[in-house]
């Protein structure tokens, strides 16, 4: 039977470019893979942007609402061999519903689902995508990535033109090098040290 996977990291630990390189390593094998990102994620358009450089097309856009198992069927018809895996970019952006579609693909469908995304959100919150597949996925991996301290980085802190701030709409998508909105993955000791310059005391 085929598992859903979940690849969690802070910022810059390297999700999107572990995607391009396990497409790569399928279709070179001669398997068909689809990518899949939420539309939500404008950020590389229909395309999988990793900060390296490298770049994916994405195969399916998926809104809010739409039946993302249904897509998969979809699309999947339309390849000239059967379908092996499903790669999902920027997963925390998914509803828990199509979350449940992407856990019925793998389980009744027999077609391995791997998901990469965020934990939590700049408020340490959890994102209902995210939350869904703590709760359903069979397999989780954490990817590590370094906070400015040289300690791991866990929290992802948001940079509003120049200045971090901890309240607002939970997604705010990364404008890149001079935009408005920016994010730096801390440590939770950076995180504490950053929130309690812009806001007080600490939140723990």
């Amino acid at each position: 039977m085929a598992k859903l996977h979940f690849k969690y990291g802070a910022m810059n630990s390297g999700k999107s470019d572990t995607l391009i390189k396990t497409a790569f390593n399928y279709e070179e094998r001669g398997l068909s893979t689809l990518t899949v990102k939420p539309a939500v994620d404008t950020k590389g358009d229909d395309w999988v942007v990793a900060r390296a450089g490298s770049r994916r097309r994405v195969d399916l856009l998926v809104e809010e609402g739409e039946d993302l198992r249904r897509m998969i069927h979809d699309a999947a018809a339309q390849l000239s061999s059967p379908l092996a895996c499903i790669l999902v970019d920027e997963s925390q952006f998914l509803t828990s519903a199509q979350i449940d579609q992407l856990f019925l693909v793998a389980k009744l469908d027999d077609i391995s689902v791997i998901c990469y995304g965020l934990r939590t959100d700049f408020r340490t919150a959890q994102f209902p995508g995210s939350s869904r597949l703590f709760e359903v996925a069979d397999n989780f991996e954490k990817l590590p990535t370094m906070c400015r301290c040289g300690s791991q980085a866990e929290f992802n802190c948001r940079s509003v033109g120049g200045r971090f701030v901890f309240e607002g709409d939970q997604v705010a998508i990364d404008s890149g090098a001079g935009g408005t909105v920016t994010y730096e993955s801390l440590c939770g000791r950076c995180y504490l040290q950053e929130r309690s310059r812009a806001a007080g005391p600490a939140m723990f």
